[in-house]
């Protein structure tokens, strides 16, 4: 496993709608387990296979949090969502590609949804709370979709500006 390099915003990679994953083959395995290793590494709880240049539809995500408790780690491949609630949550919510960024999002509270797992699997299953937030999150990636979207154009253009300059820093070295 390795840990690879995450994207920066604004980068044209991100804002694609990435291609479906077809079949689950060795190479699509490992990059899932490269994805957990990355998103645990920088420490996050979500990662998209776009936020990594590849344009595929793979999310990886662990909303376990707590100290001690152990991991859950999950990867989703095609992953789509099937329902969602009426009821709505918000959360700040930050992103792995806006590093130190965040902002309130609203999304459906609950959501029903469908995916291909790591043996080629068909599941469903019904998220809340974290796990909701987050799992729409890293398919709105798949959409070429980010939080930042939601927000409103003035918070969005100033976090735009702030992680350019980042990027200009981070080339600097």
């Amino acid at each position: 496993m390795s840990i690879r390099p995450i994207l920066i915003h604004p980068d044209p990679r991100l804002k694609k709608v990435a291609a479906p994953v077809e079949g689950v083959s060795d190479e699509m395995r490992k990059l899932a387990e490269d994805m957990l290793e990355t998103m645990y590494d920088a420490p996050g709880i979500g990662l998209a296979a776009p936020q990594l240049g590849i344009s595929k539809r793979l999310i990886v995500m662990d909303c376990i949090k707590e100290e001690g408790a152990a991991p859950q780690p999950m990867a989703l491949f095609n992953p789509v969502v099937q329902w969602s609630s009426d009821e709505l949550n918000t959360y700040e919510e930050g992103c792995l590609s806006i590093p130190e960024q965040y902002g309130e999002v609203e999304r459906p509270a609950e959501v029903t949804v469908t995916w291909t797992d790591m043996h080629g699997a068909e599941c469903e299953a019904k998220f809340d709370k974290l796990w909701a937030t987050c799992v729409q999150h890293e398919i709105d990636h798949l959409e070429g979709k980010l939080f930042i979207d939601y927000l409103k154009p003035l918070r969005r253009q100033m976090i735009t500006r702030k992680m350019k300059k980042l990027k200009r820093e981070r080339a600097r070295g």
